[in-house]
């Protein structure tokens, strides 16, 4: 048998994508219709801009803390499908909970959904590490992570048509509904093609130097949680919200323990390691400013974008109830300033008046419907569809130019690549800065291509990072530590995706609006550059353990 005849993606592959393709179907779907569900004063919770970015912010944050734990139980106790499972189920029902309106419910799915998401998370990156642990297909592996990277986003893709339908023509229950029943075909696939990746769930031995899972518990977990609620009851705010204060204060001692690990480890380990964790302090930066397509650009497509079809292509898109229609009809409605800032009486409560839809506030006279006649608009959930649309476009491509590069010797090295999709980032957000100046959002709405061109540049920059990103992990992490090292990946994720709530909260605090956006230009710009500065220990480290 020739070489290149044996180089085959495993067959387990096309299990893991289409898991995580349907767990991704419910988590986007939910994600997508989040920040909208909360703001609805009619049939939501009515929160205003600030406090409905910082759920956002807090929730994107816990559902990524959880794998540090959920990843070392998996190495040390249940293996990798087994929590798969248990994943998926509690995530599932979560989904399910979102269905009914009421806090508590919320609250409650948000705690099944971000455990859930511990068990679910670290272990399907891990499994499919495993399964090209082979000298047969290891050389696929980069290849085999950008596969499955893009049965993510085929699930991010389409689940936005299926919660604008559901929510348009049934309501919000029934959308949150369909994600958990997304994840639940996603658990009956997994369980179904277990036997293609039975071999790949292989527990790792742990060194006598390791944290046993009750030691952890004591000192990270625990402390955690009581640094969280500690954090909570800190007086003033020190970081904006109270549940700022609680996720900052609480990442502390889970900051703590990969420290320790890295003092404590051998001197092989120490260098891998130490190599990882600089790389998860500044992606920090990566994922406070990707993660605001679901706080800050949700609510730019929602408020000051152009969303306005011709009745012929409402005409085509309306049977799939991805149409929204809104008259001139006076109803009551949050008062505002000129930027969408509801106003508050004495007592903070919001002032309400009798208005048409908020939507009409700053939108040309010109194009405002006839009396009684309705405007048709595109759903706002559906610009979350552009981001996974585009990569699903240019993954090929991007796998192509990095393969033409390699074979003339001229590929970036893993930690370039990172430096790189930061910098493109950082070109996502310049271009909405230029869509501010581009007109008086207070007056009339900018055009979608602003958006969908800021989608299309951060997509090329999440190319370069985020799949590769969980490549590196599983090469260069020492193998009894793998999935440990994934939850630092996605510790990573975690504290950005919470920055990227709080910077979203910002909005309003902002006279000049393309100033937000050039706060999060400069962020991504320096974070590039440190990666940059590290170059050349990194690819050392990295190049020798690869």
């Amino acid at each position: 048998m020739t070489k290149s005849s044996k180089a085959r993606h495993p067959k387990g592959l096309p299990v893991l994508f289409f898991t995580e393709m349907w767990e991704r179907f419910g988590y986007y779907l939910m994600l997508g219709i989040l920040l909208l569900y909360l703001k609805d004063p009619k049939g939501g919770f009515g929160f205003d801009n600030k406090e409905a970015a910082d759920i956002v912010g807090t929730y994107l944050g816990l559902v990524y803390l959880t794998p540090f734990l959920g990843g070392l139980i998996a190495d040390r106790i249940l293996g990798y499908r087994k929590s798969i499972i248990i994943g998926g189920l509690l995530m599932s029902a979560g989904y399910f909970c979102l269905a009914f309106p009421s806090i508590e419910m919320f609250w409650l799915a948000v705690v099944l959904i971000v455990i859930g998401n511990g068990f679910f998370k670290p272990n399907i990156s891990t499994l499919l590490g495993n399964l090209y642990a082979t000298p047969d297909n290891k050389s696929l592996k980069d290849s085999g992570y950008n596969i499955f990277y893009m049965g993510i986003n085929i699930g991010a893709f389409i689940c936005n048509f299926v919660a604008a339908y559901m929510r348009n023509e049934y309501g919000w229950g029934y959308a949150f509904g369909a994600a958990g029943l997304g994840m639940l075909l996603g658990i009956i696939w997994f369980i179904a093609g277990s036997k293609h990746i039975k071999h790949a769930d292989v527990m790792k031995p742990a060194n006598p130097e390791d944290m046993s899972v009750s030691k952890v518990m004591w000192l990270v977990m625990i402390p955690m949680f009581v640094f969280g609620i500690a954090g909570w009851f800190i007086p003033g705010n020190i970081f904006g919200s109270d549940s700022t204060d609680a996720f900052i204060v609480a990442c502390i001692p889970v900051i703590s323990f990969y420290i320790n690990l890295l003092v404590k480890s051998n001197k092989e380990d120490k260098s891998r390691i130490g190599a990882l964790l600089a790389i998860f302090a500044v992606v920090v930066v990566f994922w406070a400013v990707f993660k605001q397509n679901s706080s800050a650009l949700t609510n730019y497509a929602e408020t000051y974008t152009d969303r306005q079809i011709s009745d012929r292509t409402a005409g085509y898109l309306k049977p799939f109830g991805m149409v929204v229609e809104l008259t001139t009809e006076q109803d009551s409605f949050p008062k505002h300033d000129p930027f969408f800032k509801p106003l508050k009486d004495a007592n903070g409560e919001k002032i309400m008046e009798l208005t048409p839809n908020p939507y009409f506030h700053n939108l040309d006279k010109a194009k405002w419907p006839q009396e009684k006649e309705p405007v048709k608009l595109i759903s706002t959930e559906i610009f979350q569809s552009v981001n996974p649309f585009f990569i699903i476009l240019l993954t090929p491509l991007v796998i192509s130019l990095f393969s033409f590069l390699r074979k003339r010797g001229k590929e970036p090295s893993t930690p370039a690549k990172i430096g790189y999709g930061l910098l493109i980032t950082g070109l996502s957000t310049a271009i909405m800065a230029f869509a501010i100046y581009s007109t008086d959002i207070t007056m009339e709405k900018s055009s979608a291509w602003w958006l969908i061109g800021s989608y299309a540049v951060v997509t090329i920059g999440e190319l370069f990072l985020s799949p590769i990103g969980l490549s590196l992990v599983s090469k260069v992490a020492p193998a009894r530590l793998t999935s440990l090292m994934m939850g630092g990946w996605f510790l990573a994720t975690s504290i950005g995706n919470k920055l990227s709530g709080v910077l979203a909260s910002l909005w309003d605090t902002y006279e000049q609006k393309a100033n937000f956006f050039w706060v999060n230009c400069i962020a991504c710009v320096v974070a590039g550059l440190i990666i940059f500065a590290m170059l050349k220990w990194l690819r050392g480290i990295i190049n020798k353990h690869a």
